[in-house]
């Protein structure tokens, strides 16, 4: 599949690994999807039926899912901002092409039990096609595993070289809170 490939109206398809695991969310639950940019994944879990909160700091972004079932959409810099969700928790987060270390925490914490992460991004040796290619937001090998070690169950996880949509280093990980 091309990055150019959309689904629906225009909007650029769910990552394969998100639709892989999608089915692993508690039915019915509330799906957070982290910096979302255009919502691919909001649109993909609202619709497979489920509520989502959609959080990025990007207002327009954020503005392209106005109107969409099932979506609430908050602007918020995850980045120089408190965690906008202390206190709620979520069954199903999504977080693919971003990383922010100190997040980890905020999200386990806002992952209910018996919930599932499925978390997607960029690792070292990406810089050898592209961006990023700052250290800084590669994942080291093994962070993903290490990130969730002791609060969930890793239901999949790859440290993979992929292709399609392009070539990139990827981690990829869905894991279940313990309950």
């Amino acid at each position: 599949m091309a990055s150019s490939e959309t689904h629906g109206y225009g909007v650029e398809a769910p990552s394969a690994w998100v639709t892989r695991w999608a089915a692993h969310a508690p039915q019915g639950c509330v799906v957070l999807d982290v910096a979302c940019g255009g919502g691919r994944h909001a649109r993909y879990f609202a619709a497979r039926g489920h509520a989502v909160e959609a959080v990025d700091r990007d207002s327009a972004a954020l503005a392209r899912l106005a109107g969409v079932s099932n979506v609430t959409t908050r602007c918020a810099d995850l980045e120089a901002a408190a965690w906008p969700y202390a206190g709620k928790t979520f069954g199903t987060i999504v977080v693919t092409n971003y990383l922010h270390r100190p997040l980890f925490p905020g999200l386990l914490a806002a992952l209910a039990p018996g919930g599932v992460l499925i978390y997607e991004t960029f690792a070292l040796g990406n810089e050898r096609y592209g961006r990023p290619a700052n250290p800084d937001f590669l994942l080291k090998p093994g962070e993903l595993l290490e990130s969730v070690r002791g609060v969930c169950c890793v239901l999949g996880y790859e440290d993979i070289y992929v292709d399609q949509p392009r070539s990139a280093m990827l981690q990829r990980i869905c894991a279940r809170r313990d309950l």
